[in-house]
């Protein structure tokens, strides 16, 4: 039985994992005080598509409100230079509609990986088995963090190469692959914002990650001394 203890406390440890993964991008790009601001600022977007500031960070608002699912479409309109238009065009809505969908995914997923966690953790704490639930969990969270660290190294390697791989394994057509001269989205986001984003997440969710196995150890070796 130590073993199926084990393995509950190890799938707890993945299950915490995915929410503090899902959970710090939501953070880095949800509540990052003036994130998307000083990402515009630092690749000058605003110069690029010729827009203000302040009507650009409203269209971004627009687009994370969209993909929350707090707005039922993208049909937004803005001053692009002298012009007012609608800043997302057929295909990049198309892409968002998709995006949007994987983000309502991740949060469906995010909650079932916290019922789970819980579950299980009421579970062992109740047959007095905290050591092995805490244990375990370190162990999910060395494995999987040892996994997104090698990915976080060979992103590093070529990140060109594997963002265009997440969006093949994630996508099923190719309204992801956008125009610069034609589409205002793949100008605001360009692959030097999705290379800061990136790292931002894995240093937040690494920090979130190291806390917890911490805490683990510190409630294991804790409570096996009670047991």
């Amino acid at each position: 039985m130590t073993l199926v203890y084990k393995s509950l406390g190890f799938l707890t440890g993945l299950a915490l994992m995915v929410i503090l993964l899902i959970s710090s991008t939501e953070y880095v790009v949800y509540y990052m005080d003036g994130y998307f601001e000083k990402e515009y600022n630092k690749y000058e977007v605003t110069k690029s598509i010729n827009i203000e500031m302040d009507d650009l960070l409203t269209v971004t608002q627009e687009m994370m409100d969209y993909l929350k699912g707090d707005r039922e479409d993208l049909v937004v309109y803005t001053k692009i230079g002298n012009a007012e238009r609608e800043f997302f065009n057929a295909k990049e809505k198309k892409h968002m509609l998709d995006v949007q969908s994987l983000f309502i995914k991740a949060m469906k997923l995010r909650l079932a990986a916290i019922l789970c966690t819980v579950f299980i953790m009421a579970i062992l704490l109740f047959f007095k088995k905290g050591s092995a639930l805490f244990r375990g969990i370190q162990w999910g969270i060395a494995v999987f963090f040892g996994g997104l660290f090698l990915l976080f190294v060979v992103m590093v390697h070529d990140f060109n190469r594997y963002f265009t791989l997440f969006h093949e394994v994630f996508f099923s057509n190719d309204d992801w692959i956008l125009n610069i001269k034609t589409d205002l989205l793949i100008n605001i986001v360009p692959e030097g914002f999705f290379r800061d984003t990136a790292f931002w997440i894995l240093g937040i969710f690494g920090a979130s990650a190291l806390i917890v196995w911490i805490l683990s150890w510190f409630l294991a070796k804790r409570m096996k001394t009670g047991e």
